[in-house]
């Protein structure tokens, strides 16, 4: 039944929603976290211990953590491959182009296409520079996130890929939020308005939320 379900374009689609939604909660969650910042060092790398600390004692150390990355990965490996699957199907549905092209729609796909490719390849950058410190610019010291984050938006090229990058997560949630809640059923003609204005606040907010935290280490408020 679960590979029926799979290999219906329906299937893909909620397993789309669904999985965009999972990264949605988790994105409100993280950027609150980001925000912590500007209350100084000591709070937010207070914040960054008690992530690894979450459950104890029932919970091991770092547990709760990589249940949290378990989930995270699984819902963007769900995400990127059904999108792949179903633009791949849509080619070959339409294999012409249209005469008459839908300048919206197009706009919206092609939206979301090179969105999710920038947000992939940010997602890999982004914890090869703050979690491994594999490419980070400077001096990396583990258990020193505040020391960390300052040390990356001290430089243009970090500024430029995280500013970009939250730029187009900002696209993808006001469309993709929107085509979650039809996908889902939330959608009709008495909602439509709601969603898509509860759409784009969402993306406006998690968008000046995460870009509040590179200003505020170029305009001097955080160092």
């Amino acid at each position: 039944m679960a590979r029926t379900v799979w290999d219906s374009t329906v299937g893909k689609k909620t397993v789309m929603a669904v999985s965009g939604l999972v990264m949605l909660l988790y994105l409100v969650a993280h950027m609150i976290g980001n925000l912590k910042i500007f209350f100084g060092t000591t709070e937010f790398n207070e914040y960054a211990h008690w992530l690894r600390t979450v459950g104890e004692p029932f919970m091991h150390y770092e547990w709760t953590l990589w249940l949290i990355r378990v989930v995270l990965v699984v819902a963007v490996v769900a995400h990127a491959v059904s999108a792949f699957q179903l633009s791949r199907r849509g080619i070959k549905a339409r294999p012409s182009k249209y005469v008459h092209k839908r300048n919206r729609a197009d706009y919206a796909t092609r939206t979301m296409r090179w969105g999710g490719i920038i947000l992939g390849l940010f997602i890999v950058w982004h914890i090869l520079d703050l979690t491994t410190g594999t490419v980070h610019s400077g001096g990396f010291e583990t258990g020193k996130p505040y020391h960390n984050v300052v040390d990356t938006f001290s430089t243009w090229y970090g500024n430029t890929i995280y500013i970009v990058a939250m730029l187009a997560l900002g696209l993808h949630i006001r469309h993709g939020f929107w085509s979650a809640a039809q996908t889902l059923g939330a959608g009709s003609r008495t909602r439509d308005r709601a969603l898509k204005t509860t759409a784009n606040v969402l993306a406006l907010l998690l968008t000046i939320g995460f870009v509040a935290v590179p200003v505020g280490v170029m305009t001097g408020v955080v160092s």
